[in-house]
């Protein structure tokens, strides 16, 4: 069963940083795109980065852009999100997903089959 694992959530104050992590199975990893995305409470699932297989080019929300870096580690098939100068705005659960090229665009989460479960993001003022 294809699976992705996030890590590195966890509670920092504003200005603090963090990297995530989503390991997946290999055959996901190499065939699909793969994505981060956030969800508030409240608030509707958001697409905040996402990285293209084989070139590895990337894409960014207009909301995260120059805070946020998404990145591979080809030799582990994981996908990495940093997040510098967080803000109490970005507390949400992060979920990695893989997809494939559809019409809604990148960041668009229709275009996603496969999720992982999630890892919180919490900050304080």
């Amino acid at each position: 069963q294809e699976q992705l694992v996030e890590s590195g959530g966890g509670s920092v104050q504003a200005g603090g940083s963090l990297r995530l992590s989503c390991a997946a199975p290999k055959y996901t990893y190499s065939n699909n795109y793969m994505g981060w995305f956030r969800q508030a409470p409240g608030r509707e699932r958001e697409g905040v980065a996402t990285i293209l297989a084989g070139g590895g080019r990337t894409i960014y929300a207009n909301s995260v852009k120059g805070r946020f870096t998404i990145s591979q580690d080809n030799a582990k098939n994981t996908v990495y999100l940093q997040i510098d100068t967080l803000k109490p705005e970005d507390t949400a659960m992060y979920y990695c997903a893989a997809g494939r090229s559809c019409s809604g665009g990148y960041l668009y989460a229709g275009c996603f089959s496969i999720w992982g479960r999630g890892t919180q993001v919490t900050v304080s003022s």
